[in-house]
């Protein structure tokens, strides 16, 4: 592998690896949601909601899309959608 892919996936795994945000991917995984809908299921503010998904907005993770008054979330990179997709089969699964 060489060193210009490792710092890349280093830096995304960094950056997916906050509590909230890997929370805010699993549920973007079923589906788009509005930041009142993350909200909800990840139990914090509107304005921490919003933070991180800018933070995943700027590494490329998401993307956005406004329908009326809401804007969407979603997950652009397909490689992220079968990243969290092994990661819940690996270690979400009970024993």
């Amino acid at each position: 592998m060489k060193e210009e892919h490792i710092n890349n996936v280093a830096a995304l795994l960094k950056t997916m690896s906050h509590p909230i945000r890997l929370k805010i991917l699993c549920l973007l995984q079923e589906k788009e949601m509005t930041v009142g809908d993350l909200r909800e299921e990840v139990k914090t503010t509107n304005a921490n909601v919003s933070q991180h998904l800018a933070i995943l907005r700027n590494h490329g993770i998401l993307s956005a899309r406004k329908d009326a008054n809401y804007i969407y979330n979603k997950i652009e990179d397909p490689r992220i959608l079968d990243l969290i997709g092994n990661m819940r089969r690996l270690f979400c699964q009970e024993k």
